[in-house]
């Protein structure tokens, strides 16, 4: 009935009756039952003319009463119910305090509504300035909290895309100290209330397929938004000097729950003191926002990453983890678990989390047994089309760049190398050189690879280490082989029993003959002694861990050839091929058909004869 009668009223008023409305508003407080009337014009159904003249007119209306009006509906009612005074001021009060808790409300229905007409995006704007006006205003001249936690709550929770509205929030707010800190608080919480909806969902079990599948769709949804809010949040310096932040509230951000701490209100208090004193208290003031924005950033950061990502937002985190979020968490190591199951679960996936695995491992004291194995695992033929292969390959030389890493271990890597290196594209074959290029480098021991005789002497040479490792079984079946066959497993995931130390690079001498000249010509880089560390030098894998067809291409165009194979002849030829070309063989034309039947005779007992001559030279070498 109310919803039919503001309906009417809606119809009834114009666009003048309505800034009328407005105006009486503003002017008196005797037209204060204009307020709910305007109310009723803040909506997404509205009229973008009606919607814009009702929302100024209650911005201008709201703004100079919100420090003096009560905290919220629900402890104002408790507040009346202890004092047990009926005091009309107050009462006044408490009934614009629900009005302007409406009005919120209102306007966040506004920004997520799907409307896209260009109207409603300058509204949208306008509403998401009136929302952060009140954020600022609506605490007593502190942050308030409260309206900024249920505009990130709709945001995230809006059944459409409304990726524009968190684009415009990142863009004109997120350079704000406290804005950034809050919407860390406010994303822990609704991370862990997504984590107990999709666990309350797995719990119950609903009966009915189609409400449990909009049910995964609508979190999955939740989830994007709140990765688009986390990824648009700019990275805090790692400076503590800096004490100038700027703050989108006029008092800094102090509140009940999670504020920054006395110092940081101190700094942006202008008080004449000793410039000495000055600076060692901004000093302080600064490293203390900068400890507790990481303890934030660090809350927020590890629930979002408990949660069931989608496919794409789990490949795009461990892209960026690394360098977006590694370097500013107060404690790294967290991480730990979630790079070693991503790592575990093989193929891109283990690619992308080598990186931040990588630094984890060098930079934080993690601990990872089975990473040479996992990554040994990861050398297969699809990895060298893979989207992010430069990285790995980048990183595949750090990791086998230390001097403990033990011989076998380098040998099943140079090995490994070397097998893929006549299954991938010729860029491939470029980025495998120079990894073995650096290898052999690295670890002298690994050099008898590059020329084998036999396998009794390959067994004769083998590491100590291999030796404890491999049985004596093993050793007694390798040793029986014939010289001449190749010892390595390919299809051995374990590179300690991949019996690489009694292999050779045979394969590498095999480029030396590859239809690709850049690669034919870049591995005579391994005919050199790379013993002499003072003669040599490392091979950048950057350079080539990019490379594709066109890239070669690019290069051979570009290329100056000092020597260009060309057909000269000094008189003009009379036939294909000369007589020089294939010696003891005549190409003479037949121009009569007379002699056809004798020539194919003799044709038959030459061949004949030379058959005869063929069999007796293959009897004496059998005999032989």
């Amino acid at each position: 009935m109310a919803t039919n009668l503001s309906k009417s009223k809606k119809r009834k008023h114009t666009l003048e009756e309505l800034k009328t409305l407005g105006q009486q508003l503003l002017s008196s407080r005797a037209h204060i039952n204009n307020l709910p009337l305007v109310l009723t014009f803040v909506s997404p159904s509205s009229p973008p003319q009606f919607l814009l003249e009702s929302l100024l007119t209650l911005q201008s209306f709201f703004s100079p009463l919100l420090p003096h009006l009560p905290p919220s509906f629900s402890s104002s009612t408790k507040r009346t119910e202890v004092s047990g005074k009926d005091d009309p001021e107050f009462i006044y009060k408490t009934w614009l305090r629900s009005k302007f808790d409406e009005l919120v409300q209102s306007l966040l229905l506004v920004l997520v509504s799907p409307q896209s007409e260009d109207a409603y995006v300058f509204l949208r704007e306008v509403v998401l300035d009136t929302l952060m006006e009140f954020v600022k205003l609506g605490n007593g001249g502190k942050f308030h909290s409260a309206i900024y936690h249920k505009l990130l709550h709709s945001i995230v929770h809006s059944t459409e895309s409304v990726d524009s509205v968190t684009d415009l929030l990142a863009s004109k707010y997120f350079k704000y100290i406290d804005v950034r800190y809050f919407t860390y608080i406010s994303m822990e919480k609704l991370a862990r209330s997504l984590e107990g909806k999709g666990i309350s969902d797995d719990k119950t079990g609903s009966a009915d397929e189609n409400s449990e599948g909009h049910s995964r769709a609508s979190i999955e949804l939740s989830l994007r938004k709140s990765y688009h809010i986390l990824s648009k949040i700019p990275s805090m310096e790692d400076n503590n000097e800096k004490s100038d932040y700027e703050m989108w509230s006029g008092s800094g951000s102090s509140s009940e729950e999670g504020n920054l701490k006395e110092a940081s209100k101190k700094s942006k208090t202008k008080v004449k003191m000793p410039k000495a004193e000055k600076t060692n208290n901004n000093a302080l003031s600064a490293a203390t926002i900068s400890k507790k924005m990481k303890s934030k950033f660090t809350k927020a950061w590890i629930t979002f990453l408990r949660l069931p990502l989608p496919v794409d937002i789990y490949k795009e985190v461990l892209v960026t983890l690394h360098w977006a979020v590694i370097p500013f968490l107060s404690n790294p190591i967290m991480l730990c678990d979630f790079l070693t199951r991503s790592y575990d679960i093989g193929g891109v996936v283990s690619v992308m989390a080598l990186s931040s695995l990588f630094i984890l491992m060098t930079q934080h004291g993690l601990e990872y047994p089975n990473f040479y194995e996992k990554l040994y695992a990861l050398l297969v033929p699809s990895i060298f089309m893979a989207k992010h292969r430069a990285k790995f390959f980048e990183l595949l030389d750090s990791c086998l760049r230390s001097p403990l890493l033990p011989a076998y271990l380098a040998a099943a890597f140079a090995k490994k190398l070397s097998r893929l290196s006549i299954l991938v594209p010729p860029s491939g074959a470029l980025v495998i050189i120079a990894l073995i290029h650096n290898l052999l480098r690295r670890h002298p021991s690994i050099n008898c690879l590059l020329h084998r005789e036999d396998g009794n002497e390959t067994h004769n040479n083998d590491s100590k280490a291999e030796k404890e490792i491999v049985d004596s079984a093993t050793v007694a079946n390798i040793s029986s082989i014939k010289p001449g066959i190749d010892h390595f497993d390919d299809e051995e995931s374990n590179p300690v029993k991949s019996n690489a130390m009694r292999s050779s690079l045979w394969e590498i001498d095999t480029l030396r003959h590859h239809y690709c000249p850049p690669v034919s010509r870049f591995v005579l880089s391994l005919e050199n002694d790379l013993t002499v560390r003072a003669k040599t030098t490392e091979i950048n894998v950057k350079d080539f861990s990019s490379g594709s067809y066109a890239t070669i291409f690019g290069e051979e165009i570009r290329r100056r050839v000092k020597q260009v194979p060309l057909a000269f002849y000094k008189t003009t030829p009379t036939s294909l091929f000369s007589d020089s070309d294939f010696a003891g063989w005549t190409f003479i034309c037949d121009k009569t058909v007379e002699n056809s039947n004798g020539n194919k005779e003799k044709n038959f007992a030459d061949m004949s004869e030379e058959n005869g001559h063929i069999s007796a030279k293959r009897q004496r070498i059998e005999c032989s």
